[in-house]
């Protein structure tokens, strides 16, 4: 008798760890999901800023110079690589260029989707654009009121971007104005852009935010 329980015993582990071993298994060939899409909150970006005559106290233009920006990792990209595929977007006053065609020396394209930003759940197959001798991609981005001489942006003008590195982006701007203020005035100071973006790591079209 003892002889037979120790068989069924040894019978019973050796099918518990088959068992186990299938379950292993069949765990290993779920799926991955996709990574989800990196929500990123820009503020106060400078493109190209007035500043004040320190004597007078005169506004007085900028440099004249775009500020260059990657979206991978969220960073201003030195002048000195303007001449590279390291910039997706650049932005100078108003003007707003993609790093391709008559603006830059990169793959970027971009287009403009009527929508909100969480109502695009993914980047469009199509229809994407370089910078030509026609005008830049998202030249239309702002309205500008003669009376008061603000800038505000366009409701639900959306940019979505094909970066220069293979990725898809859809960028809300949100102020032109520093510190993103909600009635801008002419004291406020212009040409500092407030946006958020969010990216698709992974180069998908697909915006699965976290």
């Amino acid at each position: 008798m003892k002889v037979m329980n120790r068989h069924r015993l040894l019978l019973i582990a050796v099918s518990l760890v088959t068992l186990f071993s299938a379950c292993s298994k069949d765990d290993d060939d779920t799926p991955t999901p996709p990574p989800a899409a990196q929500t990123v909150l820009v503020q106060d970006l400078p493109a190209d800023p007035a500043t004040r005559d320190p004597n007078t106290g005169a506004v007085v233009g900028g440099n004249n110079e775009y500020t260059f920006f990657r979206f991978s990792d969220s960073t201003i990209v030195s002048h000195e690589d303007s001449a590279s595929s390291k910039w997706d977007i650049g932005f100078r006053g108003t003007d707003i260029i993609l790093n391709s065609g008559t603006s830059g020396p990169g793959t970027a394209q971009g287009q403009v989707v009527n929508s909100t930003l969480a109502e695009i759940t993914a980047a469009p197959a199509d229809g994407y654009a370089s910078d030509d001798a026609n005008g830049h991609v998202f030249g239309e981005w702002y309205n500008y009121n003669p009376t008061t001489h603000i800038v505000t942006s366009v409701p639900g003008y959306i940019l979505v971007i094909h970066t220069a590195d293979g990725k898809y982006v859809k960028v809300e701007l949100l102020s032109y104005y520093k510190g993103a203020p909600a009635q801008p005035d002419l004291s406020s100071e212009s040409r500092y852009y407030t946006f958020r973006y969010v990216i698709q790591p992974d180069g998908s079209t697909n915006f699965n935010e976290q």
